[in-house]
C-alpha cells in the first residue's frame, strides 16, 4: 500500500471549483453529486505541492520562461514511458489543449474548410471548428454494443469527398475509452499522408491506460507521421493540475511548427504561468509513484462501478474503458426516452454526469461518468441512479 489516501473526502465547494460550485448557479439541486468535468477530487503529489510551496516562498512572481530542466523533464517522461524520442525545439506551450486545437484549425485551414472528427468525441473539438467558421465532418465510430472501432472506409471517403484538410485524433479516445492500437493508428496515418491531411493528436489522457493496453504516440510511429503531426499533451489530467493551465505541444516539422507559432503570436498566447511550469516539471520529475497509486485506485473504482451496475441495474451498461478515468455508460435500457436520460440523471437521481448527446448525435442515451473521486462518492452516485431507475 502507498501512503496516499484517495478515500479522503476534501471539500472543494469553497474553492470556486467548476465541478462543484456550478450546481446552484445552474439551478441544480444543492445535494447534487458532480461527476462530470474531467478533473479528479484528489490532491496532487507531495512533490508537486512542495515544489509549488518553495516557489511561492520566493515571493516574486514575474513573467517566466521555460528552463532546460523543464524541457528535459518532459522529454524524459515521454521517452521513458512511451519510447518516444523528442527534441526540445519541437515543443511549445499553450494554456490548454483546446487552445492548441483551435490554433491548429486557424493555422492550417481556411474558413469553410472541412475538419474531421470521430464522434462521439470530446465536444470542444466541434465547438472549435464551428467557432472558427470551418465545417465539422464526422467519421462516426462503429459500435458493436460493447466496443468502438474506426470505420476506415468512411474515414477515407469523407476525407476525399469533403476535401478534409485537418483531422483531430483523440488518443486515448474521450469519451468512449478506446486506446487505439498501433495498427489502427498506422492505418489512419497512412490515409492522412496519402491525402495531405494534417493530424492534430490530442493525447492528454495518455497516462491512463488499463489492462495491458499500450498508448502509442501517433508521431512516434514513423518520421512520415511525425512530419504531419501536432501532438497535444499536458500534465493536467495525469497529475490533476488542470487549474494551472499548462500544455505542451510537440511539432517536429519546422514549416508546420512556424505556422503554428505564427498563430500563437497573433493570438498573443500568454507567457507560461509560474506555478504551471513549476508543477509540470515537478510532476514529470517526481510524480511517477503518485501516478501509479492513483491509477490503482481509479482502476478499482472502474471495477466496482462496473460490478455495481451489472448486479443492481443491468439496464445501464458500462463500456469497458481501455484508457482514461471517464466511463461511457450506455443508459438506453433505462425506461425513459434516450433524449431524456440526462434529465433523469439530474432531476431524479441528482447526479451530474455529462450528457452523451454533447459528444455528437451518436451519444444520445449515453452518459459520461468521471470516477476520479473517493469511492464513497462514486458509490452513492451509483446507488442514486439505481434507486431512481427502479422507481420509474
Amino acid at each position: 500500500m502507498g501512503h496516499y489516501h484517495f478515500d479522503q473526502m476534501i471539500d472543494r465547494t469553497k474553492t470556486n471549483s467548476v465541478k462543484h460550485t456550478f450546481n446552484l448557479a445552474n439551478g441544480k439541486s444543492p445535494d447534487m453529486i458532480s461527476l462530470w468535468i474531467a478533473d479528479m477530487d484528489f490532491p496532487s503529489s507531495d512533490e508537486v505541492i512542495e515544489r509549488i510551496r518553495e516557489r511561492c516562498d520566493h515571493g516574486v512572481f514575474g513573467y517566466t520562461t521555460v528552463s532546460e530542466g523543464y524541457l528535459q523533464a518532459i522529454r524524459s517522461w515521454f521517452e521513458g514511458r512511451f519510447q518516444w524520442k523528442t527534441e526540445s525545439e519541437w515543443m511549445m506551450r499553450t494554456p490548454g489543449v483546446v487552445y492548441a486545437v483551435s490554433a491548429a484549425i486557424s493555422a492550417f485551414t481556411e474558413k469553410g474548410d472541412a475538419v474531421l472528427i470521430q464522434s462521439p468525441v470530446y465536444h470542444p473539438f466541434a465547438h472549435s471548428i464551428e467557432g472558427s467558421s470551418r465545417r465539422t465532418v464526422r467519421n462516426p465510430l462503429l459500435f458493436d454494443g460493447s466496443r468502438y472501432t474506426v470505420d476506415f472506409d468512411d474515414f477515407e471517403k469523407k476525407i476525399v469527398e469533403e476535401h478534409v484538410k485537418l483531422f483531430i485524433l483523440c488518443s486515448p479516445h474521450n469519451p468512449v475509452g478506446r486506446v487505439w492500437t498501433r495498427e489502427e493508428l498506422t492505418r489512419m496515418g497512412e490515409i492522412c499522408l496519402k491525402h495531405n491531411v494534417i493530424v492534430v493528436s490530442d493525447e492528454i489522457h495518455c497516462d491512463f491506460v488499463w489492462d495491458g493496453h499500450v498508448h502509442t504516440p501517433f508521431a512516434s510511429i514513423s518520421d512520415a507521421f511525425s512530419s504531419i503531426a501536432i501532438t497535444c499533451t499536458a500534465p493536467s489530467k495525469t497529475f490533476n493540475l488542470a487549474g494551472l493551465k499548462t500544455s505542451n505541444i510537440f511539432i517536429s516539422d519546422p514549416e508546420i511548427r512556424q505556422k503554428f507559432k505564427d498563430v500563437l503570436s497573433a493570438w498573443h498566447c500568454p507567457e507560461p504561468a509560474i506555478f504551471g511550469l513549476t508543477a509540470c516539471q515537478a510532476a514529470y520529475e517526481c510524480g511517477g509513484a503518485w501516478l501509479e497509486e492513483v491509477k490503482g485506485y481509479l482502476h478499482e473504482n472502474i471495477r466496482k462501478t462496473t460490478e455495481f451496475f451489472a448486479a443492481e441495474l443491468p439496464q445501464v451498461k458500462v463500456i469497458q474503458p481501455e484508457g482514461t478515468y471517464l466511463l461511457w455508460l450506455d443508459c438506453r435500457g433505462i425506461p425513459v426516452p434516450p433524449e431524456e436520460v440526462d434529465k433523469f440523471m439530474l432531476e431524479k437521481a441528482r447526479v451530474w454526469l455529462n450528457d452523451g448527446s454533447v459528444f455528437g448525435p451518436e451519444g444520445v442515451g449515453f452518459e459520461r461518468m468521471n470516477i476520479g473521486s473517493p469511492w464513497a462518492v462514486v458509490e452513492e452516485a451509483c446507488k442514486r441512479i439505481a434507486a431512481s431507475a427502479k422507481a420509474l
